[in-house]
């Protein structure tokens, strides 16, 4: 017979290896008397901290725009007219670059829900890591935000700029990036592909090669719109500065109908994950016998009576509940008779003579409670018996001959 024990290893405690650890196995022979040590190795993956993109020190203060245009705007801090070819010319390369399989990582924004993504983040700029009370990795299907601010929480608008920049509009759910002045080779779909799938899943890409544009659909529509910061001023295999905006509706008509029915997709999706896995199966009808059982226990003992929906599911989750051990707000036995109404008391809720038992914190008074334990006896305990006599029976008093529920008048 061999008996084990746990001997802890120093290499578990050690603080210079967070990802590793290991501990030692004794097994202990009873028969030799031998000891065998056996060495196990465990492997614990935790989340890294995000680092800071660029050094803190060697951020310059914002200065004034290079003027491109006539007139300047003080409202949105740039210049305003002049030749649209120089605006184009005037654009410069960005100053950084998110490298996603590096920069990401925890932050204090990961601890609060519903948190925001880092715009300098996407933009290969943010200088303080994992002190950042935004989230510092990509958007994915469960990052859901209110319609009328993106994912880096910035306000939203009832239509787009007339170039189809900015943050963009709450009307629609745009999910297709517009890239142009790409620098037009043979294999201009494979590069558009390799650099832009990094912000996520791509649903579809269609690239003009002859004009150096291409249209850059992704699933989520947070990814887009991280995707649209992170490669803004960027370049791909050459030294071009992209120029990604939203992509205008599709006139093509099936076009409309694939992005329709992919946001009932989305939308059917959402309801999937949010239902538990065995009413997804009977509303698809991949559980035959989900009807037949509900037929049966929906009626709760009555014939011919089939719950609702939200009853039904109500009462399979309390039964699920209950078969786990949780508790469960539900009526007392004895309370249960309350509520159903001209019917009796059990007969464990009377007396030796048929009365109530009744505690003595209430509403009613002493008195009035053995007025009614009297009537009771006398009744026989059918109290509910007598309420229908007594509505039964023929109105008395000085509106007998009211005639008021005659419709003669």
């Amino acid at each position: 017979m061999n008996q084990t024990e746990v001997i802890p290893s120093p290499l578990a405690e050690n603080p210079n290896s967070p990802t590793t650890s290991s501990k030692e196995v004794a097994v202990v022979n009873q028969e030799d008397g031998d000891i065998i040590k056996k060495t196990k190795k465990i492997i614990r993956r935790k989340r890294r901290p995000a680092r800071p993109q660029v050094d803190p020190s060697n951020i310059k203060p914002a200065g004034p725009p290079v003027q491109t245009g006539h007139i300047f705007n003080i409202w949105y801090n740039k210049w305003s007219g002049g030749d649209r070819e120089d605006k184009y010319l005037s654009k410069t390369h960005a100053e950084g670059r998110c490298d996603v399989s590096k920069d990401s990582g925890y932050t204090r924004g990961d601890r609060v829900a519903g948190s925001y993504f880092c715009l300098f983040f996407a933009k290969g700029l943010c200088p303080r890591g994992h002190e950042c009370e935004y989230l510092h990795r990509l958007p994915g299907l469960h990052d859901l935000f209110n319609p009328n601010v993106d994912c880096f929480g910035r306000d939203r608008h009832s239509d787009y700029r007339d170039d189809m920049g900015g943050v963009g509009s709450f009307m629609r759910q745009n999910r297709t990036l517009y890239v142009g002045r790409i620098h037009v080779t043979d294999d201009i779909e494979e590069v558009v592909a390799r650099h832009f799938q990094e912000w996520g899943q791509i649903d579809r890409i269609r690239v003009l090669t002859s004009r150096g544009v291409a249209f850059v659909t992704y699933t989520n529509e947070a990814n887009s719109q991280f995707a649209k910061e992170a490669m803004s001023h960027q370049s791909l295999d050459h030294n071009e500065i992209l120029n990604v905006r939203w992509a205008t509706i599709d006139p093509n008509p099936m076009a409309q109908k694939r992005e329709a029915r992919k946001i009932e997709e989305q939308a059917a999706e959402a309801v999937r994950r949010a239902l538990p896995d065995q009413f997804v199966r009977e509303i698809e009808g991949r559980d035959p016998d989900a009807h037949k059982r509900r037929r049966i226990e929906g009626g709760f003992g009555l014939q011919g009576y089939m719950a609702p929906d939200d009853i039904w599911y109500a009462a399979t989750k309390a039964k699920a509940a209950v078969e786990n051990g949780q508790e469960v707000a539900q009526l007392e036995t004895g309370e249960e008779w309350y509520l159903i109404e001209d019917d009796a008391p059990p007969e464990e809720e009377m007396g030796g003579e048929g009365a109530y038992t009744a505690s003595e914190e209430g509403l009613l008074s002493q008195s009035t409670l053995a007025a009614l334990k009297s009537y009771a006896v006398q009744n026989g305990g059918k109290l509910g018996a007598s309420r229908k006599d007594a509505t039964r029976a023929a109105p008395t008093g000085p509106l007998v001959g009211y005639g008021s529920d005659d419709d003669s008048d």
